[in-house]
Order: structure tokens, then sequence, then C-alpha cells
């Protein structure tokens, strides 16, 4: 795949200069508006086989969590409700469409879905997996119990330790407001922001503006300087002044990369197509923005994990208004389905011939998804204490309902091992194994990664083994 001239053989990088390099290096083709294909060709002239090998197909996968608070989490059980209460098709339940309601065929397990439904065109094994994990939460804007992995390590934070070790991107994590983000070992510190266009503000200074220091032509020797001092750092990586010349050339590629602040903000286009208008309400208006951002930052190759608040809005008297109700369900739809179809249609930089869509995982969880047999007052109480979490595994996790709350009022669980529902399993016991196989999807499969973090029960169930 990668051309070389004939000459002396480069030297194979290693170790954490290894990771740096390919970091800056891609992120300065992007800043220069090189094609990957062009770094990554470089990069095996300059730094051997191996490291192009390891840019052009990285082993771990972006991740996208959206974390909903204040009872907002109930919203999307009308996009994936549980199988048995939409099959009621009782007009006291929790469900808007009754008679809508359609099966996805060929997943592992049974996956009901509405009108509304976003990403019913992907193929079987890509569909959602939604899991019992977790206790209800009421009210908090920072639920954990269903995104736990283990003692003191949270999900979100253990995704984004796997994907620092390998992933070279310059922002590692993007987390917005006070949405979650948690502790485990080896992860990055998050870059916290306070709204979705803040997202575009971390690339973002006076230096990039008219009249700033970057915003001349006449000052491309300053660049010059920069990527020379880069050429630097990569030599001195070995040395014990590594950490000060890294810390140089961070704050040097930082003030380059935020000249592409303008690349990252949402277009008129894109709003049209996530569904916002100026009568979007900026509950869902926020969630869109990020979604659009979250692109568009990816496919520079400048994150790989954005954590995002959604729907903190305690819809207790929803279906008051039929009207508002659909309105909403649907805008949530649509921004979720741009998002994916944006995806699938840019070639991943980091994984030649895919699409960044295959390579990308996405969580949502949430405090209370409230109760699904109950649509009067839409009470926050779930059957049980029960609380559950959807994924987007990439093709990594077994699709459909692993347990779920039945028409009768009872929560089942799912035995990790087996996939089969389990009436004796609570959402609680099952919260870590779910966890788990987020981190196992984010991994591409690789179960020994999972295990730095995970020393739980088996999850063969729930996930799709992988020949290593």
């Amino acid at each position: 795949m990668f051309k070389r001239e004939k000459h002396q053989p480069p030297a194979q990088v290693t170790g954490v200069s290894r990771r740096d390099l390919i970091k800056y290096s891609m992120f300065l083709g992007a800043s220069l508006g090189l094609p990957r294909w062009k770094v990554f060709e470089v990069l095996e002239s300059s730094g051997g086989t191996a490291l192009a090998a390891e840019a052009a197909c990285a082993p771990t996968n972006r991740s996208v969590h959206i974390v909903a608070g204040v009872g907002g989490f109930a919203w999307f059980q009308l996009l994936w409700p549980h199988n048995d209460i939409a099959a009621a098709q009782n007009g006291q339940f929790a469900w808007h469409a009754i008679g809508e309601e359609t099966m996805i065929a060929g997943t592992t397990r049974p996956l009901t879905v509405g009108p509304e439904t976003p990403w019913k065109s992907l193929a079987p094994h890509r569909q959602v997996s939604a899991f019992m994990a977790g206790n209800n939460e009421t009210h908090t804007q920072q639920p954990t119990s269903a995104s736990t992995v283990g003692n003191n390590t949270a999900m979100i934070a253990a995704c984004a330790a796997l994907q620092v070790q390998t992933n070279a991107t310059l922002v590692p994590v993007i987390a917005i407001d006070n949405a979650p983000f948690g502790g485990a070992a080896g992860a990055p510190r998050e870059a916290r922001v306070p709204d979705a266009d803040s997202m575009v503000g971390l690339f973002n200074s006076a230096a990039a503006r008219a009249g700033g220091a970057l915003s001349q032509t006449a000052d491309a020797q300053l660049f010059e300087a920069h990527y020379k001092g880069f050429l630097g750092l990569h030599r001195a990586a070995n040395r014990p002044t590594m950490k000060r010349s890294f810390e140089t050339g961070k704050l040097a590629a930082n003030l380059v990369g935020r000249n592409l602040a303008d690349q990252l903000r949402p277009s008129p286009a894109d709003l049209a197509r996530y569904g916002i208008d100026g009568g979007t309400e900026t509950k869902l208006s926020e969630i869109g923005k990020s979604l659009i951002t979250s692109v568009k930052a990816f496919t520079m190759g400048l994150t790989s994990c954005v954590v995002m608040p959604a729907l903190r809005d305690d819809p207790h008297g929803a279906f008051n208004d039929m009207g508002s109700l659909r309105q909403t369900v649907r805008t949530l739809g649509i921004m979720l389905d741009a998002f994916m179809t944006d995806l699938n249609g840019i070639a991943d930089p980091t994984c030649a011939g895919s699409m960044i869509g295959e390579n990308t995982v996405v969580t949502i969880h949430g405090d209370t998804p409230k109760d699904p047999r109950e649509r009067s007052g839409w009470p926050d109480g779930t059957p049980g204490d029960s609380n559950w979490m959807y994924m987007l595994g990439a093709g990594y996790l077994r699709t459909g309902w692993h347990g779920g709350v039945r028409r009768d009022g009872s929560a089942i669980g799912f035995n990790p091992a087996t996939g089969a529902d389990d009436p004796n399993r609570s959402s609680a016991s099952t919260a870590m194994a779910a966890s788990a196989a987020a981190l196992y999807a984010v991994a591409k499969g690789d179960m020994r990664r999972v295990q730095d973090f995970y020393r739980g029960e088996e999850i063969g169930g729930i996930i799709v083994p992988q020949d290593m």
C-alpha cells in the first residue's frame, strides 16, 4: 500500500515516541490540508512500515457517550422500547406509537423499533444492543450505576484509557458541561467545555483570527519554526529532557491546531440536515450541534472520545401533548440518523478501507428511564428499581435486548455468559458486564485489553468473539 524510494531503510519508531509522532503527524497533516494517505506515506518513509501500519488502522474505536439526566433518559425508550411493552399495545403504557412498532430482522436478540427510531437501515449485526444495567438514579445529572466497570473504574474513562494508548489525537477526550467522565487507570484528562459551541472554541484563538499572528501568509515562517520544533521533539524522544520538549511541542501544536475552528463549526447545511432550525428547543439543538462537531473532529483526527449531556428536562407531562412528544422524538431520531449517515459517508483516515461510522461506538445511559408501564405523569420509579443502557457496538456486540421490562411489571436481567434472559438477575447485577461490553467494542474485540479494567464474570454471551 505504501511506496518508498530505494534508500536506507528507516529505523522503526517505538514506545512513547511512536504514539507522539503519529499524533503530531496526523495533526500537522490536517493543519496543512494533506490527504491522510500522504501522511501515512511520509510516516513509512521516516518511521518504518510498522509505524505507518499503526497509523493506517488504529486498534481502538472512537466513542461518543450520551448521558441523559434529570429524567431525560426516558425519551430514548421511545426510540428503542422494551419488546414486551411495545407488543402489549396498551394505551396506558409509555409507548407513543401503538400499532406502528416493528421488529428489526436478524438481530441476535429481539429488538423493537418505532417510526422515529434511528439507524434502522444498519445491518443486523450493527444494530443497537440494549442491556439492563444499573439502578434508578432519579434526577441526578451524573448517573454512574449503569456505567461502572469495577471499583473506582468508570466505563467512559476506561474507554478513553484504551483509546489514548493507541489513537493519535490532539485532544483525547472532550466532555461537555458536567457530563460524567469518571476515572480509570491511564485515562487522559478530559478537555471540558460548557456547551456545544465551545467545542469549536477548543481549537480557536486570537492568533487564528483576522489580524492574529497566524492569519497572514507572511507568517509561514512561524509555522516553519513550529514544524522544525516538532522534528526536534522526535529526535529528543528518548532523552531525559523529553518531558519539557513534549510540553513545548504540545503548546506549539495547540497554537496551530486552533486554526481548525472554522472547519469544526456547524454550517447552515449541517444544521438543516440535523433538523435544527430557529424553532428547535435548546435541549435538542445542543445534542445536534455536539454531534455535528464530533463528526468533524473525528474526521480531522482531533479527538477519539466525546461525552455529552442530553435532555435534562424531566418530561413527566410529555404524554399530555402528543404533538410535541412526537416532534421531540422525531427530531432526536433525525439527529442520530444524520450523525451516523455522516460518519458512514467519510473514509476512515485511521483504518484504510472502512468508513468512520464503522469504527465508532455509541453509548446512551441516564439517571432514570421512567416507568414504561405508566404514561400518566410518567413516574420516575421503575420496576425493580431497574435501569438500562443502549449501545451501538460497531459489530462487536450481540444486538437486541438483553433482559427487559415486561408488561406484567417484572424486570428481567440477563446472563452475561450466555446472553439469555434471567429472571433471577437484577439490572444492578449486570451493570459491570454491560460496561465491559462497551470496552470490548472500543477495543475492537481485544479481550486482553478489556481485562486491564474488568475482572468480573464471563461476558461471552453478549459480545461477538474475535479471532485474535
